[in-house]
């Protein structure tokens, strides 16, 4: 049993604990379920429950929630269609969310994938300074996909 300020009260049996909490009208709240024997504490439970929330409440605050944006593009797109793309990928990546990159694909158009490929990587050229590729072009389906993240953040492996 430990007291409200940290202290040392022994092993109490439990109606021994339970008298004293009682008396100094606190609540018995067991920290250490898994201990042999287990550890208990006095205090405030409302108290206790109230400032665990309110520090999870300031955790929350903290994060920065990433949301991943989408560009499409198609294989013959034109320089300017292209440079239109690239600077909305460069304002998603500098507001701190991630970009996915998909080239979609019609007809016999997917075999000429690697010019697909060529696409994604001058895009991924052209906002480099501030991105990061996170994951590499990547034919899924009629389409080619590749993520771009922001620079600040470190890319995480995928498996």
């Amino acid at each position: 049993m430990v007291g409200e300020s940290g202290e040392q009260l022994g092993i109490l049996p439990f109606r021994e604990a339970y008298r004293i909490a009682q008396e100094k009208g606190q609540d018995i709240v067991e920290v250490a379920p898994g201990a042999k024997p287990p550890v208990c504490r006095l205090m405030d439970y409302g108290k206790y429950k109230y400032e665990q929330s309110k520090r999870e409440r300031e955790a929350r605050k903290k994060q920065k929630i990433i949301t991943i944006k989408e560009i499409k593009l198609r294989p013959n797109i034109e320089d300017h269609d292209l440079d239109v793309k690239t600077r909305n990928a460069a304002r998603f990546l500098q507001e701190g969310d991630k970009v996915k990159v998909t080239v979609m694909f019609r007809g016999r158009e997917i075999s000429h994938a690697a010019l697909s490929k060529e696409l994604c990587i001058t895009l991924a050229k052209n906002v480099g300074d501030i991105a990061v590729v996170e994951r590499e072009p990547k034919v899924e389906g009629r389409n080619m996909i590749m993520i771009l993240a922001p620079k600040h953040e470190q890319p995480q492996k995928q498996a």
